[in-house]
């Protein structure tokens, strides 16, 4: 029996191979593979020996032979097969482990080199995988070294075996089998994407290549179950969140906490939200953090009992202290004063998230809905949008104030499910519609829950207007500019329903849906 390592990662590979050594596999590797072990005090051959030709090309080419393919994949059911071995002097290779070159670790900071790249991409490793979980019900294949353990214990416990894979159950091969196949699609994917950065929806055919962080206890219900991946080429973002204090996260949290990181992250200026159910229902902009988040919280009160806090700057102790009062589930922000953190841990059932923005090779830049025997793809919503450019279709301009509030619920109405309606005073969300089957009732909505407030409010629409009742809502609760779309075969009408509330009206052009 032979035993085939070929390792880039080197944890815990002399144990394994020592277990596989004293259940009477000869041992056989590759130039720094073989190193490790002969310091580990192993007897072990290098490939070279094996295939009577050196290693090529700066070990481009080494396991690439027919005496290493032949052994793995030769049937040993099929006499044919023993008879080919035995006419080319080939003896089979029944045990192989294999870690591929560092690609991911080589390219995710963004500053490697192509030729970097591709020197780190692995030709020989990703083939012996394949051939050798081709071939699982002869050959144990082994890629993880989280495997190394129990594997090791089996052949220790099964030295007297005379067949390799009599070690492992049937079961347990093909697991290891799939595990492996799986190791070289990510592998592969993530190599595709790297070279195909930008445009992640015009190719032709398309893979998604995710690594498992941990599971969760349970999905968006108990009776479902979860789990949380990561994208291998990139950093920050919510899957690599650090969690600095409280339980763990559910999957409901993580869905929030991803909405309230991805609002904070859209604005340039210091703001707050304050999210529940995925959507916005407080959100403010303001140069002091604590009057940011005061403002946020106070745009609706009662929603934001239970829901998830986010900044786009470290938490100040003077934040800290303003939250003090309200239950939060969990608090989002890249950072955090010591007093403000040593504020927050007090609260035994709050979650702290420290995020880090997105970097390194963040390459297809895709959004992807899954459906019913497919996949849509589109680019994100992602827009540059200058308000300056807007077209104002009323009598009345828009003054500045209203101009920069407008520009405020506008970012803010693309952050929230549709049909999306925002009032916004002095950059501060008042009232929200979102998620309604017809427009109108969202304005009725938001302005229910702005009271008041939406007296000298501005509104964002994220798609046009389709009636001029709305408008006419609107400005009955207060509402003093407007900025939607345009587009409807009736903006004529909504119009001139403006222009007789003095409403001013701007038409940006492009649409905000988020479904």
């Amino acid at each position: 029996m032979k035993a085939l390592f070929s390792v880039s990662d080197k944890t815990g590979i002399a144990e394994l191979a020592e277990a596989a050594q004293a259940a009477g596999f000869e041992l056989v590797s590759t130039g720094n593979t073989h190193r490790e072990l002969t310091a580990a005090g192993l007897s072990v051959r290098q490939v070279s020996e094996v295939t009577g030709f050196p290693e090529i090309l700066d070990g481009r080419v080494k396991t690439l032979h027919p005496r290493v393919h032949g052994g793995i994949l030769a049937s040993r059911e099929l006499d044919s097969h023993a008879a080919q071995l035995a006419e080319h002097g080939i003896d089979t290779i029944d045990l192989v482990v294999v870690n591929l070159y560092p690609f991911v670790e080589t390219v995710r900071g963004g500053d490697a080199s192509l030729e970097e790249a591709l020197e780190s991409i692995d030709i020989g490793g990703p083939t012996l995988v394949r051939a050798a979980a081709k071939n699982f019900p002869d050959v144990i294949v082994v890629v993880d070294p989280s495997d190394y353990g129990w594997i090791g214990e089996r052949l220790r416990e099964g030295s007297g075996a005379q067949v390799a894979p009599r070690f492992l159950s049937l079961e347990e091969r093909r697991e290891l089998a799939r595990k492996a196949f799986q190791h070289v699609a990510l592998y592969d994917t993530t190599i595709s994407r790297y070279l195909g950065a930008g445009n992640g929806v015009g190719r032709g055919e398309a893979t998604l290549g995710y690594s498992k962080l941990y599971d969760l206890r349970y999905g968006e219900n108990p009776h479902q179950t979860a789990a949380l991946f990561a994208d291998p080429l990139s950093r920050g973002g919510i899957a690599s969140a650090r969690q600095l204090h409280g339980k763990e996260l559910s999957f409901n949290n993580i869905m929030d906490a991803d909405a309230a990181w991805r609002v904070v992250s859209d604005f340039t200026d210091a703001v707050a939200v304050v999210v529940k159910h995925n959507n916005p229902c407080g959100l403010a902009v303001h140069s002091d953090q604590p009057t940011a988040y005061e403002r946020a919280f106070e745009g609706d009160s009662v929603s934001a009992y239970g829901g998830i806090v986010g900044f786009n700057s470290p938490v100040t102790a003077a934040t800290a202290e303003a939250m003090q009062g309200v239950f939060y589930e969990i608090v989002v922000a890249p950072g955090y004063e010591p007093e403000a953190l040593a504020r927050l841990k007090k609260r035994r059932n709050l979650r702290i998230l420290e995020v880090d923005r997105m970097s390194g090779h963040t390459v297809d830049d895709v959004d992807v809905r899954l459906i019913s025997g497919g996949a849509l793809f589109q680019s994100p919503d992602a827009i540059d949008e200058d308000p300056a450019s807007w077209k104002v279709v009323t009598e009345r301009r828009p003054t500045e104030e209203e101009l920069a509030d407008l520009a405020f619920a506008w970012r803010a109405a693309k952050h929230i499910k549709s049909n999306t309606i925002v009032l916004a005073k002095d950059r501060t969300m008042v009232g929200m519609g979102a998620g309604q089957p017809n427009r109108v009732t969202s304005v009725h909505l938001a302005l229910r829950i702005a009271g008041d407030k939406a007296k000298g409010s501005v509104l964002a629409s994220d798609a046009f207007f389709p009636f001029e009742d709305n408008i006419k809502m609107a400005a009955s609760g207060g509402v003093v500019a407007i900025a939607q779309p345009g587009g409807s075969i009736r903006d004529g009408e909504v119009i001139a329903a403006a222009n007789e509330a003095n409403v001013a009206m701007v038409f940006t052009g492009t649409r905000h849906f988020k479904h």
